[in-house]
């Protein structure tokens, strides 16, 4: 798949050309191709399967025919989505523990387009989880990547009227959920160097002035590490978690912030190696979110920046 290889294949005379014609679009697209079906998923291993078959069908098109190879392309890859998210929904309810989206490391592009941060960030996309697939793949469309109700009606074989109303009660959805007030860059860091620090001296005080009174605190080994095995809520309960646990963590554990899904982040390693990745949400300058990503097949993207773009 073009994208994946220094080189994509070449044919011949004017099947050549056509599969040429085809590539360039498709890399042209790549990175916003990826992006909508990251949000639409949470998971770039699961992206990446759908970015694999868009590509499979879109080879097949006679692109004399497509007028706009943009929209056709997000056509694809939202369909295709769909597909993934409704099987990826099932592995969901035999995994060990909670489930979180899989973090990447960006760039400061993406961090630098606050609308792109706030969508790929790991609050938003955990809010996003609580759409039903159909409701899930129009807010991303719509209100992400601004396609027209037109095209988002073609994607998920709705009706425009349809697509409106679904529209309309997936943004009610997400604005009761979201976070609340506005969180800023600078906010995030602050919490995390004050999460850094209880991992690196055990000083929590820091850490534990800062937590909401109805934070939630989240750990996802995915049944390959130990992890919390289900949410921790409220501030005295996860203030309890936090004292009995990074006191106790072994010497050479070190945190390095980072960005990750476009907002600030720990990468926390112990002798080198990548042991979990730790985020937050906040909601009116408090921690309302804590969580932590152990799985490790959830970590190979925090190595390298993920290209990400509407």
């Amino acid at each position: 798949m073009p994208g994946t290889s220094p080189t994509a294949p070449r044919g011949r005379g004017d099947a050549g050309s056509a599969r040429d014609r085809a590539t360039e679009a498709f890399v042209a697209h790549r990175n916003l191709l990826f992006t909508v079906a990251y949000e639409m998923l949470g998971s770039a291993a699961d992206a990446e399967d759908v970015l694999q078959e868009t590509w499979l069908r879109w080879v097949g098109v006679d692109l004399d025919t497509v007028r706009d190879e943009r929209a056709y392309l997000v056509r694809i890859v939202t369909r295709q989505a769909l597909t993934q998210l409704r099987t990826l929904d099932r592995r969901k309810e035999s995994y060990v523990g909670p489930w979180l989206p899989e973090p990447l490391l960006t760039s400061p592009d993406v961090a630098e387009d606050v609308e792109l941060a706030d969508s790929v960030s790991m609050a938003m996309l955990l809010v996003m989880e609580t759409l039903q697939p159909t409701e899930r793949a129009v807010f991303v469309l719509r209100e992400v990547f601004d396609v027209t109700y037109h095209e988002i009606a073609e994607a998920v074989g709705k009706s425009q009227a349809t697509v409106r109303q679904i529209a309309h009660r997936a943004r009610a959805h997400v604005a009761a959920r979201r976070p609340r007030g506005t969180a800023t860059p600078a906010q995030a860091r602050g919490a995390l160097q004050a999460f850094q620090r209880a991992v690196e001296t055990g000083d929590l005080q820091g850490l534990l002035d800062r937590l909401a009174p109805d934070v939630v605190l989240m750990g996802d080994g995915g049944g390959v590490r130990q992890a919390l095995p289900r949410p921790v809520v409220g501030a005295e309960k996860v203030a309890r978690v936090l004292s009995a646990g990074l006191p106790r963590l072994p010497v050479g554990v070190t945190a390095e912030p980072v960005l990750v899904n476009g907002w600030p982040a720990l990468i926390v390693r112990f002798e080198g190696e990548i042991d979990n990745v730790v985020t937050v949400r906040l909601d009116d300058g408090l921690i309302t979110g804590l969580y932590v990503v152990r799985n490790p097949e959830k970590l190979s993207r925090v190595e390298h920046e993920t290209a990400m773009s509407r």
